[in-house]
């Protein structure tokens, strides 16, 4: 889908992104390690799917979701807070999702691209 603006999949990593980041006004993790790992993780992801949903054709914008889906599925345990369920599970799950949302157009666009190759 080359269209701009559409792709649910960017706009989901983009909701979980702003969730993430604005995530230690309720859950507010007990190192600053943990609170800023959430709030620049998150702006990071929403960022990046925004840069997806303007730019669809930039494969490596969606890779962008995956790295920091990785980034924040490991950071409670980097950075000290997988004991606080609340902002550990925020990160686990946003994890999850951006690195499926990145994944699930990532790969298709580069069997398109290998195709168009060929």
């Amino acid at each position: 889908m080359d269209r701009k603006w559409v792709r649910w999949q960017d706009w989901l990593a983009f909701v979980v992104g702003v969730v993430t980041a604005l995530t230690p006004l309720w859950f507010t993790p007990d190192t600053a390690g943990g609170t800023w790992s959430l709030v620049i993780l998150g702006a990071l992801l929403a960022v990046g799917a925004l840069w997806s949903l303007g730019v669809p054709g930039a494969l490596m914008s969606e890779w962008t979701h995956v790295v920091l889906g990785v980034l924040l599925i490991v950071a409670p345990w980097v950075f000290g807070f997988q004991d606080q369920m609340g902002a550990a599970w925020t990160a686990w799950i946003a994890g999850v999702l951006a690195v499926a949302a990145g994944l699930w157009v990532a790969v298709p666009q580069m069997r398109g691209h290998r195709s168009a190759h060929a």
